[in-house]
């Protein structure tokens, strides 16, 4: 069984910084794709990064209102995945997810709150 537990959100001022991470356990490996994933309140949940196995040799990607802000990371074990926030703007505040897909099944963390505001 996969469980996924992020942490790192919080409140922050708008131009701040943050860094979520998402420790991955169970049959996981580098192979897996992982990503993190948003939800703002009355909105539809949003992809933000996406992080893809070494093997495929793709580059991550990113949302357009990320691009340049925000950075997705593995550690070397490929079993914990971050999300490092720069820049922050009011917009970027919601409920940050972290997602992974295994054997064409997808895994959802419980969510951590990210709150931008003066």
């Amino acid at each position: 069984q996969v469980q996924l537990v992020e942490s790192g959100g919080g409140l922050v001022q708008p131009g701040g910084s943050l860094r979520l991470s998402c420790a991955a356990s169970g049959s996981i490996s580098r192979l897996n794709t992982m990503g993190w994933f948003r939800q703002a309140p009355g909105k539809e949940r949003e992809l933000v990064a996406r992080s893809f196995s070494v093997a495929s040799g793709i580059t991550p990607t990113y949302a357009d209102s990320v691009k340049g802000r925000f950075t997705i990371s593995r550690d070397n074990a490929k079993t914990t995945l971050y999300l490092q926030m720069n820049s922050l703007k009011p917009e970027d505040t919601a409920v940050y997810y972290c997602h992974l897909i295994r054997d064409g099944n997808h895994y959802w963390g419980q969510g951590t709150q990210v709150t931008v505001s003066s």
